[in-house]
């Protein structure tokens, strides 16, 4: 296979993880004849079939699959390569790819992208945000340096760090504001609104409520947490949500906040980054200044 290229096997990558030639081929900002010429050229040159073509999408076949796996451990390297080169000749990061788990990137991010612009200056940062699950892929397949998520994540190549950790408050209808905080076991028996599956902050809430993940009737879903409180507002029910949130979800909403006694339902916030990532002189200091970040919105927020 002497003419196997790596630009072949970026086209393959994509391709594999999209299904779909247009989207891969976007993905890849080349046009889709280009991909498909690719992508045939590279299964004459390793002389078997990798993907079975349908009208509407491609799958990997047996051999495509093992091939696959092949093809990301030697992007992954070739990405970690780039960044020894990266942080030999710069102490600092001109690039940083961080990702970041939608229950947290609106009320953090704006302090961080400005305390890391502060800190290292002519940085670029690049912003990715989206669910857990697929942090902890892209960060596997170096499209990410770091991903800023609820801990634990558990990934066996993953390195976690703690940042910091907070509670979460109860958001009821502004008049069941002189109530009394329910107890947790309570809330089972009240209309909980939820973020849909796939969301670690619906996990933990159920956790703290005691409701097993496979009892949807007790739960109502909804896409982010601004429309959860939109929809306490509306009189639909109660819902929890993250302390950080509270001062941008709940100024133009008619409800009211509510701590929980204790034990007080919370989660831990961190960074992740590769075990193997050459870059973690520079990653422990954006640590450093992640942390700041959230001790200072805390502050704030209390003030």
């Amino acid at each position: 296979m002497k003419n196997l290229t790596l630009k072949q096997l970026r086209y393959f990558e994509a391709l594999a993880r999209d299904g779909r030639f247009r989207r891969a081929a976007d993905a890849c900002a080349i046009s889709q004849p280009a991909l498909s010429m690719q992508i045939k050229e590279l299964e004459q040159e390793v002389g078997g079939d990798l993907f079975e073509r349908n009208a509407r999408e491609v799958k990997l076949t047996a051999f495509g699959q093992t091939f696959a796996l092949r093809v990301r451990d030697i992007l992954r390297a070739v990405d970690e390569l780039a960044e020894l080169a990266r942080a030999s000749r710069d102490p600092f990061l001109a690039r940083l790819r961080i990702g970041i788990i939608p229950t947290i990137a609106p009320y953090l991010l704006p302090a961080i992208i400005n305390d890391l612009n502060k800190t290292f200056e002519g940085i670029e940062i690049q912003v990715r945000e989206t669910q857990t699950a697929k942090l902890v892929q892209e960060l596997a397949q170096g499209e990410l340096d770091l991903a800023i998520v609820a801990l634990p994540v558990s990934a066996p190549f993953l390195t976690e760090m703690k940042l910091f950790e907070e509670e979460f408050v109860l958001v009821r209808g502004r008049e069941d504001a002189g109530k009394p905080v329910p107890e947790r076991e309570a809330l089972r028996e009240m209309r909980l609104l939820l973020l849909e599956e796939g969301h670690c902050f619906r996990d933990q809430a159920l956790s703290f409520c005691k409701i097993g993940a496979t009892r949807p009737r007790e739960v109502m879903e909804g896409s982010s947490l601004s429309t959860l409180v939109q929809m306490v507002s509306a009189g639909i029910g109660v819902t929890l949500i993250p302390e950080m949130a509270v001062p941008v979800e709940t100024r133009s909403a008619q409800v009211s906040i509510s701590r929980f006694q204790a034990p007080r339902p919370s989660r831990t916030i961190g960074m992740i980054w590769r075990n193997s990532t050459p870059l973690v002189t520079q990653l422990l200091q954006i640590s450093e200044v992640v942390r700041g970040s959230a001790d200072t919105m805390r502050r704030h927020n209390t003030a």
